[in-house]
């Protein structure tokens, strides 16, 4: 809640001093000494306000900070000091004092009285200060992680753009470079996808169903490259679950990953990618054989995805890749897409 001190302070000035007060005989203090106690409430209020106000926020400062709400701590304490010596009466006799030597000061029920009270209201208004602070820090400690973990993502994504760009153009190149007809549509497809990356790059969230389309879209521009020895099982159902968003480009980094290891221009391969979503929740999977081809940064896309992951999901995902040597699998499940 976020008035919770404010509604403490308040119950505490208003209700449990009051209360604690009456315990002692206020009344006829008041009758009879009315500066005296209009002057030690007003003081034990002031107090309590000061030590929220500034006592407490100067002890979580630096070492000059803390300097100075010690002094507050001191001067409230001498002061309590000096109010509790004034003489409103001097104490009757007793009977049970007859033949008692006294060293020490008798002290008069109006100075328990002030004592306690000042107890009560240091210990009360230390406990709500802490309180505050601590969910303070607790605030921009939240805050500061998610701006570190918007910074990272931001990172991740301007690292994914250049990464999948590259490899791309490099296929297009291949494509124009042999005279093949499907060049030009494949650098239409290209063009679209490229149109995609600009528009998502500023936004947090995409639909799902935008997400699939491009995945379809990569699909197609490597698939024109590709020969006899290579087949694609695609197979996305995204459909009826328009309100479900996901970050952009979160899913081609696996799909980038088949093509790069899973097509030989001699050997027979198979490339499956499935995706589907169900009210929030997302399963998506991809494998391929493994035909080794060493680049520089191969499993940069993969570990930049698995930190996207991380600052995203949390505990709200599983991503399970099984390498055998001769397959390549990757299970991706999203049990709650929000965020």
């Amino acid at each position: 809640m976020k008035n919770l001190t404010l509604y403490i302070d308040l119950a505490f000035c208003l209700i449990v001093f009051p209360v604690m007060a009456a315990l002692f005989p206020i009344e006829r203090w008041y009758h009879n000494f009315t500066a005296y106690i209009l002057l030690a409430g007003f003081w034990l209020y002031a107090v309590y306000v000061v030590n929220r106000a500034l006592t407490i926020p100067l002890l979580f400062g630096d070492r000059k900070r803390k300097l100075y709400g010690v002094s507050l701590i001191a001067v409230s304490i001498a002061v309590t000091v000096i109010l509790s010596g004034v003489r409103l009466y001097l104490p009757k006799p007793s009977v049970y004092d007859a033949g008692i030597v006294r060293h020490l000061p008798q002290i008069m029920q109006y100075q328990q009285a002030l004592w306690t009270l000042f107890m009560i209201v240091e210990a009360f208004s230390f406990a709500v200060g802490l309180l505050t602070q601590t969910n303070r820090q607790r605030a921009r400690r939240r805050a500061a992680e998610a701006e570190r973990d918007k910074a990272a993502i931001e990172l991740y994504k301007a690292q994914i753009k250049p990464h999948f760009m590259f490899n791309t153009l490099n296929s297009l190149y291949g494509l124009f470079l042999t005279e093949s007809p499907n060049a030009l549509p494949s650098l239409e497809k290209f063009i679209s996808m490229m149109r995609y990356i600009h528009t998502s790059s500023v936004r947090n969230l995409v639909p799902v169903a935008e997400e699939a389309e491009y995945i379809r879209e990569y699909v197609e521009v490597q698939s024109l490259r590709l020969n006899e020895m290579t087949i694609v099982d695609l197979n996305m159902d995204v459909s009826g679950h328009t309100a479900v968003m996901l970050p952009p480009m979160l899913l081609v980094t696996f799909v980038e990953n088949c093509f790069k290891h899973g097509v030989s221009p001699v050997e027979r391969s198979r490339i499956s990618i499935s995706l589907s979503v169900d009210d929030s929740r997302l399963d998506f999977k991809t494998s391929n054989r493994i035909f080794p081809v060493k680049r520089i940064g191969e499993h940069m896309g993969i570990d930049n995805c698995r930190r996207r992951l991380e600052l995203l999901y949390g505990g709200r995902y599983s991503l399970d890749i099984n390498d055998d040597g001769d397959n390549y699998t990757v299970v991706l499940t999203i049990r709650d897409t929000s965020i």
